[in-house]
């Protein structure tokens, strides 16, 4: 007897396939085929709909999210303002703040069936509290959530010297990983010594690095290919991550074919925001201006493993955001030109199966006997109608038990088009 049977739906990449049944027991996906009547504790009608691993967001700073406004808002729409803001709202940080926004966004990325997370944490304050918050939030989570916590020097490393001991101390908390904000440091080589200190720290510790890397409009920052060399030197290789990269936008179409290359062989990951790089960068631009995201579609075709993620759900820096994985696919569609039915299904992966091995859970995550029964069912039949329509999930499943459900709205039209 299964504790839970979801009947008929389809899995992506096989669309043309009969559909299947998903049986559930002790938390764990036991049978995947067609499943005999009345064998479940619990039976759901699939309609045909599609099952997904869970969402995975790469990259969200849940210290920071609900903030839009606090003290003032972004007039200028730029990452300097942003910056300048965070560091005021930061003085009246707590650690029930910072809980109560993030478990709010919580709540909406388990209804849009995001249960592996990647969050960042400014640690530019002596009381690193905003780390402590969400490491907190990290354990209350576990049995449903995935949550990993990287120590994030918003201000520098380099420019901000107490942050290498902050970083050093937040690892020695339990934060899952270390980054470094390269560009951001006074000179090109204050951001190579960011990054040396960086991979140094997470060497010691064993633990991930994610870098945010390249987050201007200047083709001259190219930070990224110190952060794959030092991926190889170091063997951290597929454990590093750089998020944001938008000044690849900018380089030199010789430049920018030898570092495919490297990234390629260095194995690193990575994350692109288009949500929030598209509205950010090219404030300074004068016409044309940049696209304002990494160019992912040729670092897929190389082989780099990339995904795609939010950062900001509603704060200083960006003052929208709903939560929704496909919206931002969706964004990334438009910015990269992936529109081609196979390159809609890769902008699908990105948010899945990509993102999670950006997170290297690879080993526990996908609808396959024998993992855990984490899933989503959505009202779509392929990955080109979840990008169209970007339904809401009707049913999301955790360790074996549905956590959330949205019923579908019902819309009436009334004689508009009778003749």
């Amino acid at each position: 007897m299964f504790d839970l049977i979801f009947r008929n739906v389809r899995l992506q990449g096989k669309q043309d396939s009969p559909l299947v049944d998903i049986g559930l027991r002790d938390g764990t996906i036991t049978l995947i085929g067609a499943i005999p009547a009345h064998s479940g504790t619990r039976e759901v009608e699939g309609s045909g709909y599609l099952a997904l691993p869970p969402f995975v967001e790469s990259h969200i700073h849940l210290d920071t999210v609900l903030t839009a406004g606090e003290p003032s808002w972004n007039e200028s729409g730029t990452l300097f303002e942003g910056i300048r803001l965070w560091q005021q709202r930061k003085q009246s940080l707590s650690i029930e703040d910072v809980l109560r926004r993030a478990e709010k966004v919580l709540r909406m990325y388990i209804v849009g069936g995001i249960l592996h997370i990647r969050t960042q944490a400014d640690i530019s304050d002596p009381q690193l509290v905003a780390l402590r918050a969400l490491l907190e939030l990290r354990e209350r989570v576990k049995p449903y959530v995935n949550l990993q916590v990287m120590a994030f020097p918003q201000d520098g490393i380099r420019a901000c010297p107490d942050n290498e001991q902050r970083l050093e101390e937040a690892l020695q908390l339990g934060a899952d990983g270390v980054g470094a904000i390269p560009h951001f440091e006074h000179t090109r080589e204050e951001g190579i010594a960011s990054l040396e200190v960086c991979f140094r720290l997470a060497e010691k510790h064993g633990r991930f690095v994610h870098i945010f890397c390249d987050e201007i409009d200047d083709g001259h920052s190219t930070f990224i290919e110190t952060a794959a060399h030092l991926a190889i030197q170091t063997g951290l290789r597929e454990r590093v991550t750089v998020s944001h990269c938008n000044a690849t936008a900018y380089y030199g179409e010789a430049y920018f074919q030898k570092l495919l290359g490297l990234l390629s062989r260095s194995g690193i990951n990575v994350v692109c925001c288009p949500l929030i790089n598209s509205a950010m960068q090219g404030r300074f631009d004068s016409f044309p201006k940049g696209r304002g995201i990494a160019r992912i579609k040729e670092m897929w075709q190389a082989g780099v493993n990339v995904s795609v993620a939010h950062d900001d759900i509603q704060t200083l820096f960006y003052p929208f955001g709903t939560g929704n994985m496909l919206q931002a696919a969706h964004m990334a569609a438009h910015l990269a030109h992936m529109t081609g039915r196979e390159e809609v299904a890769e902008l699908v992966r990105m948010v899945t199966v990509r993102a999670a091995k950006t997170l290297q859970i690879e080993d526990q995550y996908g609808i396959e006997v024998g993992k855990p029964a984490n899933f989503v069912v959505l009202e779509a039949r392929d990955a080109m109608e979840l990008v169209n329509k970007q339904p809401a999930c009707r049913y999301v499943i955790s360790q074996g038990r549905i956590v959330a459900e949205t019923v579908p709205a019902v819309s009436s039209l009334f004689d508009c088009l009778d003749e």
